[in-house]
């Protein structure tokens, strides 16, 4: 019973094998007819590609500018020109003190905490100022922003000086 069951098995292997080896021979050696392509005929994605090929060319001409630009142009990385160089600078007086400008306008700044540590002279105090979406921690003599400078940092008060106009705006803890 044994054998007859390999002799099964083993005929059945020979026989798939056969019709598997006979479809791939017959598969790689047939002839095929290549289908003829009309000559005249194009292709939609050729006609696409060349309406594309004429926008392109059409908007690459109107990048172009018509006309010339006025000569002396204008150099957009000074901030003078020539002619405000040209007349004499009156130098003005100095201030002998700051002068305190109410703000029209809320501050966007606000004073969370102040925070003092032990120095040599004294103590030395930290702000910590709230801005929309920033928090600062200075010390006397940095800068908050480009335009705000801390000019003095008291117990409940802190100075910022204007570093364009020279105002002050005070800041107390509340």
């Amino acid at each position: 019973m044994r054998l007859s069951m390999n002799v099964k098995r083993t005929a059945t292997l020979v026989v798939v094998g056969g019709a598997a080896a006979a479809w791939l021979y017959a598969a790689a050696s047939a002839t095929r007819e290549s289908a003829s392509v009309p000559v005249g005929r194009r292709p939609a994605v050729d006609a696409r590609g060349e309406a594309l090929a004429g926008e392109v060319a059409r908007l690459h001409d109107r990048l172009h500018p018509n006309s010339t630009p006025k000569q002396p142009g204008r150099n957009l990385f000074q901030f003078t020109t020539a002619h405000a160089r040209s007349q004499p600078v009156v130098q003005k007086p100095a201030l002998s003190e700051a002068v305190v400008v109410a703000a029209a306008a809320p501050s966007p700044f606000k004073l969370v905490g102040i925070a003092e540590d032990a120095g040599p002279d004294g103590p030395v105090r930290t702000a910590i100022v709230s801005a929309p979406g920033q928090l600062f921690l200075v010390k006397t003599g940095e800068n908050v922003t480009l335009r705000y400078r801390v000019s003095k940092i008291s117990a409940e008060v802190l100075e910022l000086t204007d570093v364009g106009d020279g105002s002050i705006l005070r800041l107390a803890l509340k």
